[in-house]
């Protein structure tokens, strides 16, 4: 029985011996799998890195490359103007010697004229001997030698001209005359008398050459209406994109306490409408703080508001309050709390709208918290096109995806280090994009809540924005850039600046940004006053080509920062929010202000349109929303009237 038993504490020491090598492989195993994670993920970022610098210097390239192309187009295009202009002045002087030619043989003609009458006056005045010759020999001997022979052939040809009498009568020429038919006409035209001679000649031979002239210049000129046709609709465009533009006499000499003529004033808002446009007030709503972003649902019955700890999302239809959403727990787990309002919340996705706040994106987030009894600015809202979800960040540095059915939180998204200003959605809902003054731009898979990629920039990030078919996003950020990236592999595809913008680009931060509906532009707006309408048509280009993004439209009339654009779902019209508390609604193509709408007693830090368009009274139309610094959301109904 003893020996039974040592037996078996000799079997259960080998097992525990054989357990404990297992653990320190499995342990060891670990290790080594952590540290070849670590290296592929260090060699992954490195390659990014590589990638960025690549697309850097190859946009670089493409910008000096174009530079030089522009260049030596210029350089071509004054050599040519230096021929054309060598080459009229030489027929210029060609023509000129040709007339004078042509008066000389006049001169000389005249002369040779003159005397042949001297001469043939002096043998009429000589006395006739009588009886010598017949009654009719008189006439023969008083006859000019000149009339006989050549001369006479070309009597003919010379009367044509004298009879035209006015230079119209040339002008129907319909061949060119050469210099040689002009010297001949008027000399022959001479003959008749000696006091028709000289001014018979002068005054026929200037319309002739000036007929040369005029119709040998308007050949060159109809070749040329294209050139020029093109040159002005250049210059229109370079006008348009212009940044150094002035404000519209209307907004510069607009006065917020000054009645104008054509004010149309309310009860809490006014109208400055000196074209054709219509905006009118539907619904108003009161905060408990200033209103950082507004957002509509892509259906448009719904806008989401974010303020001080708080999400509220509002019936566009009724006004009505559907649901305040607000989690004091920090991220921390526990139980977030929910309002409901009337109705159901089965939102979509939302149209443009930035959702940046008033603060500097550079700064560190503050980590507030409402346990802590500080502020919780909620800076972004945006639906998921499903719309099962509204994605929020805050200043806490935590984007939280809500439930809208149960209004409760479902993921917490961690990574970022300092405050969260935008959000956007991918059109598939199955990614979203963030913005953060940490300077990167992070797309999360919203499922698993894990950061499948992160672009870092030199400056903080103040807005993002994802085009309508996923494969693009745009941040603005401090630096006065807009970047572009490929969506899936994270290359930087453009970069849209001064120097890519023909010396047209942003002189202040980029507060906000969004892609145009069609996908085929970006609206950016600045600190700078300004909104920019740039063009990503070359990016679907082959990469050989030469050509490149640029700023099309530089939109000019805000007297402080701009903080928010969008575009209308038609993309004609393009609205805008600034801190010197007004909207202003926007020509696209051409850049002239419709309206501007004082409705606001603060800044608009944010301005959103509703994806739906409508019609009203016979008028296409739809709803947009705002968010200012006075605690108060509105939504407004925009209205094109026709002249």
């Amino acid at each position: 029985m003893q020996q039974d038993r040592t037996h078996l504490d000799e079997l259960l020491e080998a097992v525990k011996k054989e357990f404990d090598n297992l653990s320190r492989q499995t342990t060891l195993y670990k290790d080594h799998h952590q540290e070849y994670e670590m290296k592929i993920n260090q060699q992954h970022q490195e390659l990014a890195s590589i990638r960025n610098t690549v697309y850097e210097l190859e946009q670089a390239h493409r910008t000096m490359k174009d530079a030089y192309e522009k260049e030596i187009m210029r350089l071509k295009q004054d050599l040519e103007s230096r021929d054309r202009l060598l080459e009229q002045k030489q027929q210029q002087q060609k023509q000129q010697s040709q007339q004078q030619q042509t008066q000389q043989q006049q001169n000389m003609q005249n002369v040779q004229n003159a005397q042949k009458q001297q001469n043939q006056q002096k043998q009429q005045n000589q006395p006739q001997q009588a009886g010598f010759g017949a009654p009719g020999a008189s006439p023969v001997l008083a006859r000019p030698p000149n009339l006989t022979g050549g001369p006479t052939a070309t009597s003919p040809r010379g009367y044509a001209p004298h009879i035209s009498g006015v230079p119209g009568g040339v002008k129907k020429t319909t061949s060119p005359v050469t210099p040689a038919a002009a010297a001949v006409a008027p000399v022959a035209g001479s003959v008749p008398t000696g006091s028709q001679a000289v001014p018979a000649a002068r005054p026929k031979a200037a319309p002739a050459a000036a007929t040369q002239h005029n119709e040998a210049g308007d050949r060159p000129g109809e070749q040329e209406k294209p050139r020029e046709l093109a040159a002005v609709s250049q210059e229109v465009q370079l006008h348009r994109a212009e940044h150094n533009k002035p404000i519209p006499q209307f907004l510069e000499d607009f006065d917020s306490y000054n009645t104008l003529p054509y004010k149309k004033k309310h009860a809490e808002y006014y109208e400055v409408v000196p074209k054709r446009a219509e905006i009118s007030l539907v619904h108003s709503f009161a905060h408990t703080s200033v209103v950082c972003c507004v957002r509509f649902s892509k259906d448009g019955k719904f806008l989401a508001t974010g303020c001080n700890k708080l999400t509220q999302v509002f019936s566009v239809e009724t006004g009505d309050l559907v649901a305040r959403l607000s989690d004091e727990t920090n991220g921390d787990g526990g139980n977030s709390s929910a309002n409901e309002g009337a109705g159901g919340a089965n939102t979509g996705n939302s149209g443009s709208g930035n959702a940046n706040g008033n603060g500097n994106a550079n700064e560190g987030g503050n980590s507030a918290n409402s346990a802590n009894g500080g502020d919780l600015y909620i800076r972004s809202v945006a639906f998921s096109p499903d719309g099962k979800y509204l994605a929020t960040g805050a200043e806490d540095k935590i984007i939280r995806i809500w439930d809208l059915a149960t209004r409760t939180v479902v993921k917490y998204l961690r990574g970022h280090e300092q405050d969260i200003y935008s959000l956007d959605f991918f059109p598939d809902g199955t990614k979203l994009v963030s913005g953060s003054g940490d300077r990167t731009v992070r797309i999360w898979d919203v499922f698993t809540g894990q950061c499948s990629l992160t672009l870092s920039i030199e400056d903080g990030v103040t807005t993002v924005a994802v085009s309508p078919d996923g494969k693009l996003i745009a941040a603005g950020s401090l630096d006065r850039t807009v970047r572009v990236w490929d969506a899936n592999q994270g290359f930087l595809v453009e970069r849209l600046d001064s120097a890519s913008g023909a010396g047209n680009g942003h002189m202040d931060s980029v507060y906000s940004v969004t892609f145009t509906h069609d996908g085929h532009q970006i609206l950016s707006g600045s600190l700078d006053r300004t909104v920019k309408l740039w063009s990503l048509k070359d990016l679907q280009r082959q990469q050989g080509a030469s050509s490149k993004s640029n700023c099309e439209v530089t939109y000019v009339g805000h007297k402080d920062f701009v903080l928010s654009v969008c575009c209308t779902p038609d993309d004609q019209f393009v609205l805008s929010g600034s801190k010197d508390r007004g909207v202003i609604l926007w020509d696209k193509v051409t850049g002239e202000p419709y309206i501007m709408l004082q409705g606001h007693r603060n800044s608009v830090i944010s301005v959103a349109v509703s994806p739906v368009m409508s019609t009203s009274r016979g008028m296409h139309g739809g709803f947009f929303a705002t968010g200012s610094g006075d605690c108060k959301a509105r939504i407004w109904r925009w209205e094109r009237v026709a002249l």
